[in-house]
Order: structure tokens, then sequence, then C-alpha cells
């Protein structure tokens, strides 16, 4: 029977001297909840893990896309499309894009571009339409000077090699290598960093009834097999990563479960991103119907996921989020962030 690693996180100053850091960051473990499928959990003392799992769970993760994970870091969103279910249409005009994009980059770590709205119904779009409505506002940001790194949100591999060439720096792939076949050996070839996302369906049909035996460890297997598809392809694990997938193709029972126990994917040996912000599970439980009313939601579950070494924050709002971040980290640690440079 397959055995999966969850280890309990703790973000606290007194930390044991047999405690082990998690993924090399901010929060450490000394026990490990051991899952099966079928079985009640079970908790085991972390130096009690196999050798090589335990160097999986602790071990610092990459620089990605050139940018350390020994601190969370905070992607910010910029829709550059008619219909997202949040912001769609704010930004689709490429000089409110550009403006936005600016505005991010005093606080957000890296910039997540996306042409196509991937909200429960949504339907494709076009890769032409796609490529014309990313491409120039990333070519736009260079040429003026905006230095942060930029993450192409696509499904596909022209647009991706499009938003690549006109200076993107890293592929955020919401199929998880599922949709384009010809993405893995781009991606590859070009030698940036991907990341890998859990959902089980198109836009369109994504919440027709999901259903999982586990959801926890059926995303969590998803995710193995994908990444070691990404390997095979010549993307090394040093270059990707995972993302649970919240809202996509899940019902909020799933998402609630995902989030309780985030910390199993550092299992995988990447580094973990989250994107819930605004999400529909975040106004149902928060109850707030319209998605510009959920900032304080949002915040709670990034930092409940932070808590558990989640280093990467897909976020609508970047300065209220890198604001509740700066504290959060210091009042846990005791320590004073660094100014953003």
């Amino acid at each position: 029977m397959t055995e999966y690693y969850r280890p309990i996180p703790v973000f606290d100053v007194a930390r044991p001297r047999e405690a082990f850091p998690l993924a090399g960051g901010w929060t450490w473990f000394d026990k490990v909840e051991l899952l099966r499928r079928g079985a009640l959990p079970r908790i085991v003392p972390a130096s009690e893990l196999p050798g090589e799992v335990l160097k999986r769970l602790s071990e610092p993760r990459g620089a990605l896309p050139g940018l350390g994970m020994q601190h969370p870091r905070i992607m910010g969103i910029l829709n550059v499309t008619p219909d997202s279910f949040s912001d769609g249409g704010l930004h689709d005009a490429p000089a409110a894009a550009l403006a936005h994009a600016r505005e991010m980059a005093k606080e957000a770590d890296i910039i997540d571009i996306g042409g196509e709205s991937t909200r429960p119904g949504a339907k494709d779009v076009p890769v032409n339409e796609e490529v014309h409505r990313t491409a120039p506002v990333i070519a736009a940001m260079r040429a003026t000077g905006i230095p942060t790194p930029v993450s192409i949100d696509t499904r596909k591999a022209a647009v991706a090699q499009a938003a690549l060439d006109a200076g993107a720096d890293m592929v955020n792939d919401v199929s998880g290598l599922g949709f384009d076949a010809g993405l893995a050996p781009l991606v590859a070839e070009r030698g940036v960093p991907l990341c890998i996302m859990h959902s089980v369906a198109t836009p369109a049909t994504m919440q027709d009834d999901p259903t999982y035996e586990d959801v926890l460890l059926d995303v969590y297997d998803f995710l193995s097999e994908r990444v070691e598809i990404a390997v095979s392809a010549g993307i090394p694990r040093q270059r990707i990563l995972v993302d649970p997938g919240i809202g996509f193709g899940k019902t909020l029972a799933h998402n609630l479960a995902l989030l309780a126990r985030i910390s199993l994917f550092h299992g995988l040996g990447c580094p973990i991103l989250l994107g819930v912000s605004r999400k529909r599970m975040i106004g149902s439980i928060g109850r707030a119907a319209v998605a510009r009313d959920r900032v304080p939601g949002s915040m709670a579950a990034a930092l409940a996921a932070v808590a558990q070494g989640t280093q990467i924050l897909r976020v609508h709002d970047v300065a209220e989020t890198a604001q509740a971040l700066r504290l959060f980290m210091a009042v846990n640690s005791g320590i004073i962030p660094e100014e953003k440079k």
C-alpha cells in the first residue's frame, strides 16, 4: 500500500533541536502525518522517515525564476481578458495592462499574464487571439524597463513560445501538461521554469460534478505523475512548481480538504504555488458575493497556506497581500522583513 508523508509544519521561534526545516524555508517539522488510502492517518516522528523522503521534504528548493524560495513570494495576476471572473475587461487594453503591471511590480515578485479566462464555463480562445492579447504586453513591459519576472499563464505551446520570445521567464500551465503535447518540449528547450497545476478537465466542463476517491491523494498522484512526465521531457525537477488547482474541478469540500493539508505537496520536492485569490470558495465561506469584496478572505486563506510552507501566492491584490505577509512573517519570526529591492 502506498504511503504518503505530510509534514506537520510549525512556524514558531521555539524550534527543537531534532526538528527539520520544511523545504529549506521558514517553517519546521518534527512530526509527519502518515497517510494511506482507506486507513486512518497516523502521526510518526520525522526522524523515523526513510532518508530519501526526509531529504525531499527538508532540502531547499531551487530559485524560480531566479527567486530564492527561503521566504514566501507573491505572484501578481494580470488578466488581459474581457471575461475573467474577477477583473475581466479591466486590463485588456494594452495601456491599462502596462499601467497595472507597473503598479504590481512595486510589490510582486512575479507577474502572471493570462490571455484566456479559466473561470468555470469559459470557452477556449483561439491561439492567435491569445498571443495578440499577451505577447505585446510582455514586450512593452520589457521595453519600458519593468524588471519583475513574468510568467505566461497558458495551456498552449504557441502562446508560450510567443510570450517567451517577448521576454517572459516561465510558463504556468493550468492543464498540468494535459492540453498541448508541445508545451513540455518547448519549456525544456527554452530552459525556463514550469508550473504544473491540477485540473480534471477544460474550464468549460471542470465543474460538472467533479468526483474523487480521495481528493488529497488523487491530486498528489496526478501532480506526481505530471512532474515525472516533465522530467522525462527534459525539465529538471528543480525548475518545476506544483499547484493543487483550487477551484479547478473541485467542490468546496474538495478545496478545503486540499488547503487543510497542503503541506503534503512538499513531498513532490517542488515549490508549491497557490491560487485561491477571490475565488468562489472565499465568497461562500466569507459571505462575499462580489469578487472584489473577497480581499480579507483571500489573505486569510493565503496566510494559512504560508504557515504550511507554501512558497508562492498567486493573488489579485498584491499590495494588500504584501502588507499582510510582512506582518505575518514578522510576528511569527520576531524579525523585521527586508525591504524589497
